[in-house]
């Protein structure tokens, strides 16, 4: 787990914060399934929203609190924690009712949560294609020189997370994401919900028959792709029925419903991608 010391801490007033606090961005995946987790858990927490859109993520005052530059972070009673599943990992931990990691399938869910994470870039990737035009995702050069020049810690070492971070978007804004990027990506999602729509033939949730943070994380996930093109409900049906009964509850749909401006923004570029065959459907073959 990743929870920055007190001396890593430049904007010293969260650590007065008490009580639950979240800094977050309606739209960003992480964010949402950590509402999500605080919601089902009836948790009270503080919401602090940070603006990805005006890159609030990259001005000092935030940089100060993470040095990665990357939402959610949650601050309890001052302590500093960052990294989504390690915030939900957390979580569970110190508020044990309505556990969403379960003792008996902890170790299944934090493999699982892994994995899920190592597809984080991937979401990304299909996001910044098909979601968000690539004027509106480029990071604007004041952002970016104050990432770079920001000499944040994590718990007290240099951190090469931020390294990665800065070469995307530095690629990103050379090239965007490419055709091969995206059909990279997509396939990968494909395999695993490949495997998922097997597995809920059989069964109404990820582990069984009881909801787990491994559900919420996937919700999130299926919610983008749907958003970005992919054809869940032909490719897997079962995953779409799963994923319809999750969207039902006002739990999870609350937390991943669009601001309209956002919603404009990305009927109009879908619309466009049709229009040039250039939807995700048509890029990546599938």
């Amino acid at each position: 787990m990743v929870k920055l010391y007190e001396k890593d801490i430049k904007t010293r007033e969260v650590l007065d914060w008490k009580g639950l606090h979240l800094l977050h961005f309606e739209g960003s995946s992480c964010s949402q399934k950590t509402r999500i987790s605080l919601n089902l858990k009836g948790l009270n927490w503080e919401s602090h929203p940070v603006d990805l859109i005006a890159q609030e993520n990259f001005k000092p005052w935030f940089l100060g609190i993470n040095p990665r530059g990357l939402v959610p972070v949650l601050v309890h009673d001052g302590e500093v924690h960052i990294e989504s599943n390690d915030i939900l990992e957390y979580l569970d931990h110190a508020f044990p009712q309505k556990p969403l990691i379960p003792t008996e399938l902890h170790d299944k869910i934090v493999q699982g949560l892994r994995e899920e994470d190592d597809l984080h870039i991937d979401i990304r990737n299909l996001t910044m294609r098909f979601v968000i035009p690539r004027k509106l995702a480029m990071k604007k050069p004041e952002s970016l020189s104050n990432f770079t020049e920001d000499d944040g810690k994590i718990e007290g070492c240099e951190d090469s997370h931020k390294t990665r971070e800065l070469k995307y978007w530095q690629n990103f804004a050379k090239r965007g994401i490419t055709d091969e990027q995206a059909t990279i990506s997509a396939n990968k999602f494909n395999a695993v919900l490949s495997e998922f729509d097997k597995q809920f033939a059989n069964s109404s949730y990820l582990l069984g028959e009881q909801l787990t943070q491994l559900d919420i994380a996937w919700f999130i996930y299926a919610v983008r792709l749907q958003a970005a093109g992919y054809p869940i409900a032909r490719l897997h049906p079962n995953v779409n029925r799963w994923l319809s009964e999750l969207m039902s509850r006002d739990e999870f749909a609350r937390e991943v419903a669009n601001p309209l401006p956002l919603t404009l923004i990305s009927g109009g570029l879908r619309l466009v991608q049709r229009l040039r065959s250039t939807t995700l459907e048509k890029v990546t073959g599938l």
